[in-house]
């Protein structure tokens, strides 16, 4: 789960009117001329899939003569809650980037709304491009649960969460980037003890979310990751993993770590707040490299959750068909330019991952490594999805579970709601 364009972003999209722009393209039937291809993300443009994807629209123009490309910029929470009516009704868009794992593609694909691109995958060569771990949330069984052998989506990039920082704050209060979760925790107090909020936080949207199940992973190994996410073994929210998630990031919250205002707070807000300088970190994913490199009035670096084995990550959000989407073969040819290495390098150049590049063409030294934490999570089993994959409606459900915890709800009573919630909506 993610969050891109939302809050403040959205209301500057919508401001400026509809993004339509021209492009150029072949009919399905071959014959050029009279199509509109409607393609909606949710990415900001000056990301690092914004940006590419901007490229790859170029690129279709310069190859499908008499087709017009319109661009629909829409926010994340928007898609979350919309698409199961979208794709099922006749303004469905013709692509559309959709947010991967059982509780959304998947269910998706359960209910036969999404277009099964097997096919077509095969024919691209897209299967080729892809590693084994990025393949992983683009594909789906029957009962819509990924890593299954059908596949309903494509990522054309990759994430995971890291913590950004401020670099002039650490320097200026004598700090070194924490190696060890000690030391990071040694780190947190030295700026509470200097009247600062370490850690920037959205409670109302995903970020709260994101720490206490990062917290969890500190504690857990893959086969718990499997069975909570892919349903290989009984998933208990009382066990250790869990109780020291919930009661640790409670703790934090007390310690002053996070901000108990931050309850209310959006992730828009608080991705703003860190690069007004206000936090001197923030645990998110890389989304948000390009609007930091941008954005940001100080210097500022990345780094892996300190003594992480595991984090949060993945292949990247995936470009689906819907099944009412009207120019499928279109649909396929510009998901094909997002994929090739042109497109891929300047995704990763530009701060996303790229799942197709050519290595040595990424040459922005941050981007660089970027990549490389990725890879060596990648190669090692690091990813561990997000927390509101595994159920239908899991993601509200962990909003309002974290807000209670932030505001003094004993860690064993928000569990045993989420214990609820998950258990419900585990497949029949």
């Amino acid at each position: 789960m993610i969050e891109r364009v939302t809050g403040a972003a959205l209301l500057a999209v919508v401001a400026a009117g509809s993004l339509t722009l021209a492009a150029c393209g072949r009919s399905d039937d071959g014959v050029a001329g009279g199509k509109e291809l409607r393609v909606w993300h949710y990415e900001a443009p000056e990301s690092g899939m914004g940006v590419a994807w901007n490229e790859a629209i170029k690129e279709f123009e310069a190859t499908h003569p008499g087709v017009k490309v319109k661009l629909e910029l829409k926010g994340f929470e928007q898609i979350q809650k919309t698409a199961p009516m979208i794709v099922n009704s006749n303004s469905a868009p013709d692509v559309m980037e959709y947010n991967k794992g059982n509780a959304t593609a998947g269910l998706l694909s359960r209910q036969g709304l999404l277009e099964e691109i097997t096919p077509e995958v095969k024919k691209r060569g897209w299967d080729k491009l892809l590693s084994p771990s990025v393949q992983v949330v683009a594909k789906y069984d029957d009962k819509g649960i990924m890593g299954g052998d059908k596949w309903y989506g494509v990522p054309t990039y990759a994430e995971y969460l890291q913590v950004y920082y401020n670099k002039d704050l650490f320097k200026k209060h004598d700090l070194q980037v924490p190696t060890t979760f000690d030391e990071f925790t040694k780190v947190l107090d030295a700026f509470v003890a200097k009247g600062i909020t370490p850690l920037a936080n959205g409670g109302a949207e995903y970020m709260a979310q994101q720490y206490v199940y990062q917290l969890a992973l500190d504690k857990a190994d893959e086969p718990w990751v499997n069975a909570f996410q892919r349903y290989t073994g009984k998933t208990d929210f009382t066990d250790p993993a869990w109780t020291y998630a919930a009661t640790t990031f409670a703790d934090w919250v007390t310690k002053g770590y996070i901000a108990k205002s931050s309850v209310s707070t959006k992730g828009e807000d608080a991705g703003v707040a860190f690069m007004s300088g206000k936090f001197p970190m923030m645990f998110s994913g890389n989304w948000w490299f390009g609007r930091v490199a941008k954005e940001a009035k100080f210097d500022w670096d990345t780094f892996v959750w300190p003594g992480a084995k595991m984090t949060l990550g993945s292949g990247g959000n995936l470009w689906v068909v819907p099944k009412g989407s009207k120019n499928k073969q279109l649909a396929y040819d510009f998901i094909d330019i997002t994929l090739k290495k042109k497109i891929q390098n300047i995704l990763g150049n530009a701060g996303g991952v790229p799942v197709a590049a050519d290595t040595s063409a990424i040459t922005e030294p941050r981007a660089k490594k970027l990549i490389e934490g990725f890879t060596t999570l990648a190669q090692s089993n690091g990813l561990a999805y997000y927390p509101d994959w595994p159920a239908p409606g899991f993601y509200d459900q962990w909003v309002s579970q974290t807000q209670k915890l932030m505001n003094g709800d004993p860690p064993q009573s928000v569990l045993s709601g989420l214990q609820k919630t998950y258990d419900s909506g585990l497949p029949k």
